[in-house]
């Protein structure tokens, strides 16, 4: 196992790109990603076994595939720091040309990326067919996925949740970020979606929770724990409470950072809040 402060040290300097990267071309969604920083550094940095020699088929190897592709500044840290592209790569966040673009696209052959998203709903079906093939084809690596808790309002969900239960799809492991917040509001004001956790196991998941998803502790020990529970007939699902906007004041506990990027004043306050730990890009 890594150690400890290594990861959150790793996830500390994420935040920073997270801000630097939104606030150089005033555009881009920085709440959902900073809440996200812990899961994408236990994933990417001790669970899952990846190849940074990038290659789309990624046979004998664990897939991931995030579905609410507008977090892609948290994606993006975490592939280049993991040594998928240069880390200086990150200065060309949203500009023209660039192959990071907002929502995470293919058609310019970004190392890390199988799977163009961001059009909300549409990546548990992905992540499931990714999952099939891979019992097609006798690969017993995993598939990881990660959706916004607000992305569960899209009805495509469903039927793929349905389908994963009914075709024994025990290969998948399938994340929600329960942050309580999408671009309008609150998940409760804009459309309540009650139990996750029944409603996950009416449809015949295995579920388990994380309390807390901004202590890396927790987001290791929770996934490695789903790990075990893959390959008994059930798709595992995890209900990760995090907070939009973690690791910055002004940002938590709010939907108003979903999409906006701080000014400079912000930046310098925000970045304060999270000092360089493996050097700027």
């Amino acid at each position: 196992m890594s150690d400890i402060q290594e990861l959150k040290d790793f996830a500390t300097q994420v935040r920073r790109d997270i801000l630097r990267q939104v606030h150089k071309v005033n555009s881009g969604h920085p709440g959902g990603s900073l809440g996200c920083t812990e899961f994408f550094t236990a994933l990417y940095k001790e669970v899952m076994h990846h190849n940074t020699s990038f290659d789309m088929d990624g046979k004998e190897e664990d897939l991931f595939f995030l579905s609410n592709g507008h977090i892609s500044p948290v994606f993006y840290s975490v592939l280049a720091r993991t040594g998928y592209f240069p880390v200086d790569e990150l200065n060309t966040f949203r500009l023209i040309d660039s192959r990071l673009q907002g929502h995470p696209t293919t058609h310019e052959g970004l190392p890390g990326i199988r799977v163009a998203s961001g059009s909300l709903g549409q990546g548990m079906s992905v992540a499931i067919g990714a999952a099939e093939a891979k019992k097609l084809n006798k690969d017993k690596h995993l598939v990881y996925s990660l959706h916004g808790d607000g992305e569960l309002q899209e009805g495509q969900n469903w039927e793929a949740i349905m389908y994963a239960a009914a075709n024994k799809i025990d290969n998948l492991i399938a994340t929600v970020d329960l942050n309580g917040q999408q671009i309008d509001g609150s998940t409760e004001t804009v459309l309540p979606m009650g139990n996750l956790k029944k409603k996950f196991e009416a449809f015949g998941w295995d579920v388990l929770e994380i309390e807390d998803g901004n202590d890396m502790e927790q987001v290791i020990d929770g996934l490695k724990e789903a790990k075990t529970h893959t390959g008994k007939g059930k798709p595992v699902c995890i209900l990760m409470t995090t907070v939009m906007g973690n690791g910055v004041d002004f940002m938590m506990h709010t939907h108003a950072w979903h999409g906006k990027a701080p000014n400079d004043e912000q930046l310098e306050k925000a970045l304060a809040q999270n000092p360089e730990t493996l050097g700027d890009y």
